[in-house]
């Protein structure tokens, strides 16, 4: 049922002021919906309301409000005296509480930002977390829309029970790639009739070129504090020191061939690590080592794009530093630690630019940057080929799950009416 006065649009997500592609993907819808719904008011929920408010035409709320703080326990019987004399009480205060904000809202929008996993846990922003949005949302009457989101891995009996049952409730859904959809068909789940978008950070302006103020060809390195839980099939986090090693050989070699290498992160959790990164390239340098290791720290979409938008190249790990260099239109190696990394490769028709984080060596790495560096032309116009293609896609998902403009101006006139 409509609600009277300007739409309301709620949207739940890991939204916060630590990773740039969850960051990303909400910025790019909201530019859209507020072409699509101009007046329109939005409600963020988020595990950190504090900076998602930070925009005047939004309103954040916590995705898991405490209404108690539980005592520690270590027996299983007082963790389930725990769960019964506060646990209930609290869930019902949860419910009651997301039920005051969603009554309010015309639709509940899940925009990607990968809650499609157990890797974190159940609650929060896990599957059982989106599973109480996803009931909410439809007692409230609330349309419930999940948007080229991604999928797995969902190692938990529950989590895979949740994630289902919350994604059986959707009046629209959409997957960010075909090894998604296939992925939650594994586990069981049918998505015969779900379509597959591009991720929708596809969807965000353009980046303005910045020529470099440097002449020395430049390479974007991505590196990642590795999360080895989110690896599948191996969960193995071992192979982080090899990884940071690897990179860092890399990146001495790119300078021993006359580059400069800028250290990019897609998240402020792998701030620390990168510092650490560049302080041991510099240790010790000699000749030009120093200077060619650009040290500008990344604490934002805005930074992370200019950051990418001067570099020639770009070789990472994080699946939006990807995603936003083909953005602005770089050649890229993807490193890649899940699924959705190759599957975005492939989808660029780069999949020979692939390399699996699990078996990457340093001579397959080289090989494949000058086999990148060689084929850049013709590669930068495949990119600027695709660009178009995805933001078309896009504007189909957009007709799909909000009809056309004019539909929407008409709802809009509607609620004008009833309000006037």
């Amino acid at each position: 049922m409509r609600r009277s006065g300007p739409v309301t649009i709620a949207f739940m997500g890991r939204f916060n002021s630590t990773n740039f592609g969850n960051e990303s993907s909400l910025q790019a819808v909201m530019h859209h919906l507020r072409q699509l719904y101009p007046g329109a008011n939005f409600i963020c929920i988020t595990d950190d309301p504090e900076n998602a408010g930070k925009a005047d035409d939004v309103e954040a709320i916590p995705v898991h409000q405490e209404l108690f703080k539980f005592w520690p326990t270590r027996t299983s019987l007082g963790r389930w005296v725990r769960r019964a004399i506060l646990g209930v009480p609290a869930e019902l205060h949860r419910c009651v509480s997301g039920m005051m904000v969603l009554r309010r809202a015309d639709m509940l929008i899940v925009p990607g930002t990968g809650l499609l996993t157990d890797v974190f846990g159940l609650k929060g922003w896990g599957p059982y977390g989106l599973f109480r949005w996803a009931v909410i949302a439809k007692l409230c009457g609330c349309r419930l829309l999940f948007l080229s989101i991604g999928a797995g891995p969902l190692g938990r009996k529950l989590g895979r029970l949740f994630a289902k049952a919350a994604l059986s409730l959707a009046d629209f859904r959409s997957y960010r790639e075909i090894s998604s959809r296939q992925y939650l068909m594994s586990i069981g789940f049918k998505v015969d009739r779900d379509p597959v978008y591009p991720d929708l950070a596809f969807g965000l302006p353009a980046p303005a070129f910045r020529p470099s103020k440097n002449k020395v060809q430049e390479v974007g390195l991505g590196v990642m504090t590795y999360a080895g839980s989110y690896s599948v099939p191996n969960p193995s986090a071992s192979t982080d020191p090899e990884y940071w090693e690897k990179m860092k050989e890399f990146a001495r070699w790119l300078v021993s061939k006359g580059y400069n290498v800028r250290p990019v992160t897609g998240d402020k959790s792998d701030a620390s690590a990168r510092d650490r990164f560049v302080q041991s390239l510099r240790g010790g340098a000699q000749g030009r080592t120093e200077g060619a290791i650009i040290d500008e720290p990344i604490a934002s979409v805005e930074d992370l794009l200019s950051a990418l938008v001067v570099s020639d190249f770009v070789v990472a790990t994080r699946f939006h530093n990807l995603l936003l260099a083909f953005l602005c239109g770089k050649p890229v190696i993807a490193i890649s630690f899940h699924h959705k990394c190759a599957s975005l490769m492939a989808a660029m028709g780069m999949s020979e630019y692939c390399l699996d984080i699990h078996d990457l060596d340093l001579e397959t790495l080289i090989r494949t940057f000058e086999r990148l560096v060689a084929n850049a032309e013709d590669l930068t116009a495949q990119i600027a080929q695709k660009l178009p293609e995805f933001r078309s896609e896009l504007d189909d998902q957009y007709r799909r799950a909000f009809g056309s403009p004019a539909g929407v101006a008409a709802l809009q006139d509607a609620t004008a009416l009833q309000t006037g």
